[in-house]
């Protein structure tokens, strides 16, 4: 497949990491998603995705359309079509509040058709890009519709969120969080309301998924891994509790992740496939 991906210009880029296109036949049709500092929007443009959460109580949802999905604190796999063709964005964990006309908590751990967050969108979307759309033009039209969405005033609290956050995200989660609220002048309390009202979670809970980020995506499946030191340098002082930790995440257990990333190596250059690994 191929990916053009780029980050959007201000004022978006305090919430967005990165819009991007997905074409072409995939490597791997069925993917295992471990969580990830980000929350998602993805319009299909192309044949319908199914998609299963790992807690099994879930049914399967099939997409046709888009759907948006928060932050998520487990697992969740996805099935690609055949041939994709696909336009998406990765939202800083506190990125898709002031898109949306909802609590952040209602994305959580769920994936939502779009048309149940933006009413009578997507056809139009789907409809300025046609069928032969280049990927330049496609990304166009959706930073331009994200202009569009973006709140005018600003969300009462997400400004502490996103100071805090970005301590979050430069320290990859090692900053604990009540160092954060100190400096912030709040209470633990209400920089935990604020989060759970702007991301979804709490602020202990980002910072989980950040320090767990940073590992996973340090992992080089081509050398030794030295999972004792992975593990210390991304903030896990215990290693009982990082191994539960990993196999929750993930499914696997270290030794399980590195044989499979093995067998079926990221492709470099393509960032989707950094996190995201094929299911066993």
């Amino acid at each position: 497949m191929e990916y053009v991906g780029r980050v959007p210009a201000p004022p978006l880029d305090r919430f967005i990491d990165d819009i991007y296109c997905l074409t072409g036949v995939p490597r791997h049709r069925l993917m295992n998603v471990p969580p990830m500092p980000s929350a998602h929007l993805f319009i299909n443009l192309g044949d319908p995705t199914l998609l299963w959460d790992s807690d099994p109580s879930v049914p399967p949802a099939l997409f046709t359309g888009g759907w948006f999905m928060g932050v998520w604190t487990r697992r969740f796999l996805f099935e690609y079509p055949s041939r994709v063709r696909l336009v998406g964005v990765h939202f800083k964990p506190w990125g898709v509040s002031p898109f949306i006309d909802m609590p952040a908590a209602e994305l959580r751990n769920r994936w939502v058709p779009v048309d149940a967050v933006w009413q009578r969108s997507l056809d139009r979307i789907r409809n300025q890009l046609g069928e032969m759309a280049s990927a330049t033009e496609t990304l166009r039209v959706l930073e331009k519709e994200l202009r569009s969405r973006l709140a005018e005033a600003p969300l009462r609290g997400l400004d502490l969120v996103q100071h805090t956050g970005t301590y979050l995200e430069s320290s990859h989660g090692v900053v604990p969080v009540r160092a954060l609220a100190e400096a912030a002048g709040v209470s633990g309390n209400h920089l935990a309301a604020q989060f759970t009202s702007h991301v979804g979670v709490t602020p202990k809970r980002v910072a989980r998924i950040y320090r767990f980020a940073r590992l996973i995506l340090s992992v080089d499946a081509l050398r030794p891994v030295d999972w004792s030191q992975l593990a210390q340098t991304a903030g896990y002082f215990d290693q009982a509790h990082f191994i539960r930790e990993f196999k929750d995440f993930t499914g696997h257990t270290p030794t399980e992740y590195l044989a499979l990333r093995r067998r079926f190596p990221a492709e470099r250059g393509f960032p989707p496939d950094s996190g995201p690994m094929p299911a066993d």
